[in-house]
């Protein structure tokens, strides 16, 4: 069997554990009989080989995973902000499943990521929202198209949430929800200037400083309209209208990091 499962970024702006969309950067699982966990690519060396890897755990949750080998070949970025844990845990979900529906398995996998944006859309694919063990795809793509902006450094997503703050302004709460609307209707009509208008969050961004966020916003590359931080970052999603012209300027910009013209991954892991 060989399962894969798209790289993701959550949040979307104003989002917040809410919105999601599936990108076209997958991880890949060949599961056979057999014995011991194999990776190749993004965290080779790095993630456990044995039964704490967490596709490995995800798997654990619906079936025995003795006798059985696991390959894996993993091309999503670690700690960048692009859901390689989410993608962890489809793959392990998927390959374990017999006709679960993907709410069945977003409900099971809530037990090693308590967040539920970035599953949702490894899952199924497109543009997701997620509440509730629920999920709802809006769309099968963007109105605008991502190019992800990847840093070397790393984030840790435990450290970027203890960040935020506990409380916040009835003022910025309602701001979010305008946004939120914004952003949903954008994607769900296909209206980039929808979209492109509600990209501004007041929830978690402001408590989680980026300074390549607040450089592509500064100074937008051409073609750009807007950019937001994916996930808990430090990877920055600049949406563009024109994504050649976006990409070639952003590569010039930052030779130090990894400029990536990603599509919306139309499937999910479980399609």
């Amino acid at each position: 069997m060989i399962v894969r499962a798209p790289a993701t970024s959550a949040n979307l702006g104003p989002l917040f554990d809410a919105g999601a969309v599936a990108l076209e950067l997958w991880n890949e699982l060949e599961l056979s009989d057999g014995d011991g966990v194999a990776i190749d690519g993004e965290g080779a060396g790095e993630l456990p080989t044995d039964g704490s890897n967490l596709a490995v755990s995800a798997y654990a949750l619906l079936a025995d995973p003795s006798g059985k080998r696991f390959v894996f070949t993993n091309r999503i970025p670690l700690e960048r902000g692009l859901g390689s844990s989410a993608a962890a845990i489809a793959l392990g979900l998927v390959a374990a499943s017999s006709g679960s529906s993907a709410e069945e398995l977003l409900s099971v996998g809530l037990q090693l990521e308590p967040h539920a944006d970035n599953l949702a859309a490894a899952l199924v694919g497109g543009v997701t929202l997620s509440w509730e063990r629920r999920i709802v795809r809006l769309a099968a793509a963007m109105p605008l198209a991502p190019v992800a902006v990847v840093p070397r450094t790393r984030t840790s997503t435990d450290a970027a949430r203890r960040a935020l703050p506990v409380m916040v302004t009835h003022l910025d709460a309602t701001a979010n929800g305008a946004r939120s609307a914004l952003v949903a209707a954008g994607v769900a009509v296909g209206d980039a200037d929808l979209f492109a208008a509600g990209l501004d969050d007041r929830l978690h961004e402001p408590y989680r400083p980026s300074p390549l966020l607040d450089d592509l916003r500064a100074d937008p590359p051409p073609g750009a309209r807007g950019a937001t931080l994916s996930g808990s970052g430090p990877t920055v999603i600049v949406w563009a209208g024109d994504a050649d012209a976006c990409v070639a300027a952003l590569g010039v910009r930052y030779p130090d990091h990894d400029v990536l013209p990603l599509g919306v991954a139309a499937r999910g892991a479980l399609e």
